[in-house]
């Protein structure tokens, strides 16, 4: 007798427990296991707020939550006892944790997929190890999906949104904007990582110059730990941008969608932007474009960065003093910035 394996209908979870980035990056994945099983049951699991990104996936069946808010012992073992009624046979751990390891291992299935590492390792069937060789996270993932014995076919990250997302943003747009709402240019100057901030006054040197010369209207977005940093910006301008209310990930999502183009640090707007398809610059620093910028740039996407002895340091914060501290972000000037973002629209 056939079983479910054999009709190709496996029971997969795919797993990324945090960042908002991270997860975008995961997204390729989710289209080539629906490739490679149309018939099969498909579902995600990650951090409660990062996730409401892959709504309206058709690629997934479900999106299981992890709530970073509620105690540690007590959420995990419920997503464990859901993974388990939900008997998958494959799970593929893109995170790698000792958390996501020991949930994984807990599910039950058969097949768990993992990243190499002392002692949690264990926790998995198959090992992925690193080979030390340069790829995209993108291409670092499709090895844990090889690993499974999945072909690796996508490679654009990509959200979804609906249309009623979408209209709701234009409105919403509209209503803050008015006239301004047709020709937008957005600017999440903010980051995680104080490392990664391009500095306030050259964000509001490229706003003025956005203004004066592609006569566009200028959206400040961030989130709630963004608040400073936007102040800081809109301070130092003579154009005025607009800055738009915190707002829910996915309505946020919605907004960066009716951008013409998008400039951003490396961080999650960076990431979201670049995945709807809107023309994205990213700025980076202390990260490595080559590895968190796997964006298309005949699509108009372009990755920008100065070269320091330094690179890349991988820290939260700059630990260099005097005319070095910031260096890679000083360097980057306005007019530089600029124009990449002219060529990105001409594209």
């Amino acid at each position: 007798m056939a079983t479910d394996q054999d009709r190709g209908e496996r029971r997969i979870l795919i797993t990324r427990l945090r960042f908002i980035g991270d997860i975008v990056l995961t997204t390729p994945l989710i289209r080539s296991v629906r490739e490679a099983f149309p018939r099969g049951y498909i579902a995600y699991m990650g951090e409660k707020s990062a996730v409401a990104l892959l709504e309206h996936n058709p690629f997934l069946d479900e999106i299981i939550p992890y709530d970073y808010g509620r105690p540690s012992l007590l959420e995990q073992a419920r997503v464990a006892f859901a993974l388990r009624r939900r008997r998958f046979d494959t799970v593929i751990d893109l995170f790698g944790n000792p958390r996501s390891a020991l949930i994984c291992r807990l599910s039950g299935a058969s097949l768990r997929v993992g990243p190499e590492r002392k002692g949690r390792g264990k926790l998995y069937t198959v090992q992925v190890a690193d080979d030390g060789l340069p790829k995209t996270a993108v291409e670092f993932h499709n090895r844990s999906l090889a690993a499974a014995g999945i072909p690796p076919r996508a490679t654009a990250p990509e959200i979804f949104l609906s249309d009623d997302e979408r209209r709701d943003a234009r409105a919403y747009l509209r209503w803050s904007l008015g006239e301004g709402a047709e020709n937008i240019i957005g600017i999440h100057p903010g980051a995680t990582w104080p490392a990664k901030k391009w500095l306030p006054e050259r964000f509001a040197g490229l706003a003025d110059l956005i203004r004066a010369k592609l006569h566009a209207t200028v959206v400040l977005v961030g989130g709630p730990g963004d608040q400073e940093t936007l102040e800081a910006v809109s301070a130092r301008t003579a154009s005025a941008p607009h800055r738009l209310n915190v707002l829910p990930l996915r309505q946020l999502a919605a907004v960066i969608a009716c951008c013409s183009a998008f400039v951003a640090n490396d961080a999650g707007p960076m990431h979201i932007a670049a995945a709807l398809g809107v023309p994205t610059i990213g700025l980076f620093g202390p990260g490595e474009e080559n590895i968190w910028f796997p964006y298309d740039a005949s699509r108009g996407h372009a990755a920008l960065r100065r070269d320091v002895p330094c690179h890349p340091c991988h820290l939260d914060f700059c630990n260099r003093t005097g005319d070095g501290y910031m260096e890679c972000m000083k360097l980057l000037a306005v007019e530089e910035v600029f124009a990449a973002l002219r060529r990105s629209l001409g594209r």
